[in-house]
């Protein structure tokens, strides 16, 4: 048995991506009851929320569940840091096209991080994953006594290794074919920019926890791939993303389905850090006027006609994140997506 397996209490060593902003319980579950290990992203979050989400999950599956939560880089801006005036001139127009008025600057962007672990530890989910930097000695500890197991996200090998000496049970190695954020924190993420192929072998040779490969895994080639390369467990993302079960609307879900090898690009337009989505108007409008505030000023502003365009069905206004496998998708239901995986574990492969 895979140690990932061991560690997390679960039948196959699959992980479901944590979507912040596109996590569903229904998605999160499906993954769980299938062997797997359901993720879901509390990007965010304030701490009742994530304790209602937590009980949610656990109503929905009694299998394993993992919860995700981005760690401070020490860059993020407070409202009182930036003057944003310029920058929601620049985007009026796309917040005219949602249908809502330039929004005042509210008084935080996001919950402050360790209110959120405080939650989180209340609420005590199986796994804890984090992204963006290595946890402090005191919330491994933390997670520790109460039997949490715990996964730091890398996307070189020097942050794998820094994951590990802070006591991690496993890392996920992610190459820059993945969607969604790079969530480098040792080197600027375009400084760290090592496909999945390089980098997964390269980890594995440096730490001796579990390595979960991420990054251009959709289908059971890929996991094959994965566990060729030294892999214990893949990460899967993209393609659990097109799944109805997913929080994507059904025009984020028609993107992916859509897209091609060269479709998805890395830009900085939507939440201010750099991230792989299928571009569209507002990226390419945003861009365009260089319109991009300090991470999280800038995923705040771009959230406020976000959410009106995702009420309306409008892709052309929503971040549309997908990796550069999304032309391998081709499931529209969960479970299909988890026995395409399966079929490429070692052991099980045709």
């Amino acid at each position: 048995m895979s140690r990932v397996c061991e560690l997390f209490g679960i039948d196959v060593p699959i992980v479901l991506g944590p979507f912040g902003g596109l996590s569903s319980v229904e998605l999160t579950a499906a993954v769980s009851a299938g062997g797997g290990l359901g993720s879901f992203g509390l990007y965010g979050y304030a701490p009742d929320r994530i304790v209602e989400t937590v009980r949610m999950l656990r109503s929905s599956t009694d299998r394993p569940v993992a919860v995700n939560l981005w760690w401070s880089r020490g860059d993020e801006v407070t409202p009182a840091d930036v003057d944003l005036s310029s920058t929601r001139d620049a985007m009026a127009g796309l917040f005219a096209a949602a249908g809502v008025a330039v929004p005042d600057v509210p008084e935080v962007f996001l919950p402050d991080l360790a209110d959120q672990l405080d939650a989180v530890f209340a609420a005590v989910p199986d796994v804890l994953s984090l992204v963006y930097g290595v946890p402090d000695a005191e919330t491994v500890a933390r997670a520790r006594e109460r039997g949490i197991r715990v996964i730091g996200t890398a996307t070189s090998v020097a942050e794998a290794v820094a994951l590990e000496t802070a006591g991690v049970d496993a890392v996920v190695a992610t190459g820059m074919e993945a969607a969604g954020h790079r969530v480098s924190f040792l080197r600027d993420p375009a400084s760290s920019l090592v496909g999945t192929f390089a980098l997964i072998p390269q980890v594995v040779d440096a730490v001796s926890v579990p390595v979960i490969a991420a990054g251009g895994i959709a289908d059971r080639r890929g996991v094959a791939a994965a566990f060729a390369l030294g892999a214990e467990g893949v990460q899967v993302g993209t393609a659990f993303l097109r799944t109805r079960q997913s929080g994507a609307t059904a025009a984020h879900r028609e993107a992916i389905a859509a897209a091609g090898d060269t479709d998805t690009v890395l830009t900085r337009a939507m939440s201010g850090r750099w991230a792989r989505g299928i571009p569209n108007r507002a990226v390419r409008e945003i861009e365009a006027a260089q319109a991009i505030a300090p991470f999280p000023a800038q995923n705040w502003l771009t959230g406020v006609f976000r959410a009106a365009a995702a009420a309306a069905g409008e892709g052309e206004l929503l971040s549309l994140w997908a990796g550069q496998a999304a032309g391998l998708t081709r499931f529209d239901e969960a479970a299909d997506v988890l026995v395409e995986l399966r079929a490429g574990l070692p052991g099980e492969r045709d």
